[in-house]
């Protein structure tokens, strides 16, 4: 009789293992390999000071939308609207700034505030009607884009164009402190300031731990003691002060208020999200994840750029590291 070959259940054990590890780690290897092999390809164009500000600058605003979307979903949220509301911030605070001349700190004040308020109404779809998430929020992005276009009369919020009534604006020009807002070293320094908050909030206080238990199981974290609507209602909040910034950001960067200009960074921002979620097993949202996660779709961007890649290959690519994030999620998340 021929012998049968029984696996070694240690080396199983250890491919097991293994597998682990490159699923915990791929955003990392991948960003790691991105490096050399751009570096490879393009040498010092690639890896020059300049090149690594422009990934630093690209990445930041999606980074901060990305904290948004991590404290969101870390109670087992999903926000599909928060850059049509960033599109409001946008027009709110340059509108503040250019059309009835408040000071550069009230205008951030006021963009905060309103961003507030308006996030009542995702929390009251969410919490009072109990509509799911996805479905209040896809709602939510026609009614944000509906309200900021009447707001701002269909046009951009921009130096030379007139209030939407006809009245001339009381500032005719953006002072260098509002441009500065959104270029380095502060873009890059608010973002780091941002992922170090929600870091710190999520990882180390009482309330990030309750927020991070309601995510792994609304249930038992109710079962527990855990004032389930208050702590997602605590999470919309910091969520839409996430949101404001990152309209300051978007406006300050492109010097207006453009129609939708916050809009087109939903994908990367959820991208970098989900690639954060795997790193180090993390299995959760997480800042420090996103940080990187984030940093992986800008250098990507970057370096196919750098190598003539055509624009339009760059959503598939974006899509792509989306999808690859995906399954480092949930490929070996077992059945419950």
């Amino acid at each position: 009789m021929q012998a049968t070959l029984k696996p070694n259940p240690l080396a199983t054990k250890q491919n097991k293992t293994f597998l682990r590890f490159l699923l915990d780690w791929a955003a990392v290897i991948t960003l790691v390999l991105c490096f050399v092999a751009f570096t490879l390809l393009k040498g010092n164009r690639f890896m020059s000071v300049n090149n690594m500000i422009n990934i630093l600058r690209a990445m930041s605003i999606t980074t901060v939308f990305g904290i948004a979307a991590t404290v969101t979903m870390a109670p087992d949220g999903f926000d599909m609207s928060a850059c049509t509301l960033a599109s409001c911030s946008a027009y709110v605070f340059v509108s503040m700034y250019l059309w009835y001349g408040l000071p550069l700190w009230a205008c951030i004040l006021v963009c905060i505030l309103v961003t507030l308020v308006m996030y009542q109404l995702t929390m009251f779809l969410i919490l009072v009607c109990k509509i799911p998430d996805m479905l209040a929020t896809c709602a939510l992005m026609f009614v944000h884009q509906g309200l900021g276009q009447w707001y701002i009369g269909g046009g951009a919020v921009s130096t030379g164009m007139r209030l939407p009534s006809g009245a001339s604006p009381v500032r005719t020009k953006l002072e260098p402190s509002f441009s500065a807002i959104g270029r380095e070293p502060w873009l890059i320094v608010i973002m780091l300031v941002c992922v170090l908050i929600a870091y710190i909030f999520l990882e180390y206080t009482k309330h990030g731990r309750f927020i991070y238990a309601m995510g792994g199981n609304k249930q038992a974290a109710k079962l527990s003691g855990i004032n389930v609507k208050a702590y997602r209602y605590l999470a919309g909040m910091i969520t839409a002060v996430f949101i404001a910034i990152g309209g300051i950001l978007v406006s300050s960067r492109g010097s207006s208020a453009q129609v939708m200009c916050c809009d087109d960074y939903l994908m990367q921002s959820l991208a970098a999200v989900f690639v954060g979620r795997s790193v180090g097993g993390a299995e959760k949202p997480n800042a420090l994840g996103t940080l990187i996660g984030a940093m992986l779709v800008s250098t990507l961007e970057n370096g196919l750029t750098i190598c003539a890649v055509p624009y339009y290959v760059l959503p598939a690519v974006k899509g792509a590291v989306l999808a690859l994030a995906l399954v480092a999620a949930y490929a070996t998340k077992k059945d419950q």
